[in-house]
């Protein structure tokens, strides 16, 4: 028996004014236009620098992306953290007495809700596998607390088991009670990341620790009655989110205590629209394999990675650029600029089968961070991190002959204590988003605040030379263990 839909008068002129909409939002390469609606569009969205787009990760890329409505971005960054996350814990850059292993977390913001993030890692996830299908057991996700990731890396468990000699306990013998997991790498992909955060937010909860952790070390531990604890980790993450997801659950403890600033932000919108999807062959990534292959085996015995002089001296000019950073939010949320790149550039490297650093491989790590922080401009803006700040700020903005502490304080209705504006406004000075003028009047002199006329610049803007794109010839097929260093 066949069902029979019920009669339904069709609107024409309602589905054409639909179909006109749809299609204002494309140009004629079928690519969305510039200006979807978001939370910020005030700011330009942020541009992927054909730099980034280096040697194998830019091949990779490439080949996938007619195939896909997934933002370049999104496919590089996920590419260059899973491929860190199949290595393993191997090939390290040494700063001071610290080892920066090929460990990368990424969030991927959806700033329209039509950014296609789950497609993004799909064919990443494709591709990685055909190169070592044991990475498919490292593939989790999930998060909810700190106990649950480290058991998912813990190391082997043991008991004191009693000896008894004729009834007697005479001594003690350690017994394992738990094999502990015997692999060590995890590369969680979050496709609702909205919902760690929540988490996090929970009384007791230890995932914000242990994900710093994480990223910090490869030793990862809670303090609890009968703790699990985990050594040789070797852990990345990356999460998908939309933007409003973002800002209403990612609070100011997260943003400030150093959670926010282990991950890159990337911001990502549908690149164009396949009404009847991808067509993207196994074959047709045969090539990127057989790279991929070597660049894994070179990794997996490579140890310390170095810059050249070249590239040294690149560094050198950026260094104070990443290390001074902003203030408030944005500060926050990118404040360990010179670690996120230094992990890039040896991604790069890698990739290249090199253990050397060249101009090329930090050139492609510095424009992927511009990446991340125009991105975090673009998500966070100008905020301080302080709400009282961000609104008297504002008001600022609206007042060119300034406002007097009395004049804030009626702007809130005096719904705010003297403290809390003065913690504000000390706030603004700090960062040099405002400043402090006293103006002559009959009696005593008259305090207001304005905005600052030499506000600091909010987005570095790093100078890297120009170099020569390159494409296929720069692969891995064009290297080899001569590349590697002293």
């Amino acid at each position: 028996m066949t069902l029979q839909p019920a009669a339904t008068k069709i609107d024409a002129d309602a589905i054409r004014a639909e179909f006109e909409i749809l299609t204002s939002e494309t140009v004629q390469t079928g690519e969305p236009t510039d200006t979807a609606p978001t939370a910020s569009n005030k700011l330009p969205f942020p541009v992927l620098s054909d730099k980034a787009l280096f040697g194998l990760a830019g091949y990779v890329v490439r080949k996938i992306e007619p195939h896909t409505e997934a933002d370049n971005a999104a496919l590089l960054i996920q590419f260059l953290a899973g491929f860190g996350s199949l290595i393993g814990k191997t090939a390290y850059f040494e700063v001071g007495a610290d080892k920066h292993f090929t460990k990368l977390n990424a969030v991927i913001v959806d700033a329209s809700s039509r950014a296609r993030k789950g497609t993004s890692w799909s064919e990443i996830e494709r591709l990685l596998i055909r190169v070592d299908e044991t990475f498919r057991e490292c593939i989790q996700n999930g998060l909810s607390s700190g106990e649950g990731l480290i058991y998912h890396v813990r190391d082997e468990q043991t008991a004191k088991k009693p000896i008894k000699t004729k009834g007697i306990i005479t001594e003690y013998q350690d017994e394992i009670v738990d094999a502990g997991a015997a692999e060590k790498r995890a590369f969680v992909i979050e496709p609702e990341f909205a919902r760690v955060l929540q988490s996090m937010k929970r009384e007791g909860n230890t995932l914000s620790s242990v994900i710093r952790q994480a990223w910090d070390t490869d030793r990862l531990r809670v303090m609890t009655k009968n703790p699990v604890k985990a050594t040789e980790a070797h852990v990345s993450i990356v999460g998908h989110i939309t933007e409003i997801e973002l800002i209403r659950n990612l609070d100011e403890t997260e943003s400030a205590n150093g959670f926010a600033n282990r991950f890159n932000w990337i911001c990502a919108r549908r690149s164009k629209y396949l009404p009847d999807g991808g067509n993207l062959a196994e074959s047709d990534l045969n090539e990127a394999v057989r790279c991929l292959n070597e660049a894994v085996q070179f990794a997996r015995n490579t140890e310390r990675i170095k810059r050249d002089d070249e590239a040294n001296q690149l560094w050198h000019q950026v260094y104070k650029r990443l290390s001074d950073g902003y203030g408030g939010l944005l500060g926050s949320v990118t404040s360990r600029a010179t670690a996120q790149v230094i992990r890039l550039a040896c991604l790069y490297a890698l990739l290249d089968c090199s253990d050397i650093i060249r101009l090329e491989h930090l050139e492609a790590a510095l424009a992927v961070w511009q990446y991340c922080e125009d991105s975090a401009k673009y998500i966070f803006g100008v905020s301080s991190g302080d709400k009282v700040a961000d609104e008297i700020f504002t008001a600022l903005q609206s007042s060119e002959a300034g406002l007097s502490k009395t004049e804030i304080s009626n702007h809130f209705n005096r719904n705010r204590t003297a403290k809390e504006i003065e913690a504000a406004l000390q706030t603004l000075l700090e960062l040099n988003r405002i400043e402090k003028v006293e103006e002559k009047t009959q009696g005593r002199p008259r305090e207001v605040f304005k905005v600052s006329a030499n506000e600091k610049d909010e987005i570095n803007e790093i100078s890297i030379s120009e170099s020569q794109n390159t494409g296929l010839n720069s692969l891995n097929s064009s290297n080899s263990s001569s590349n590697k260093g002293n």
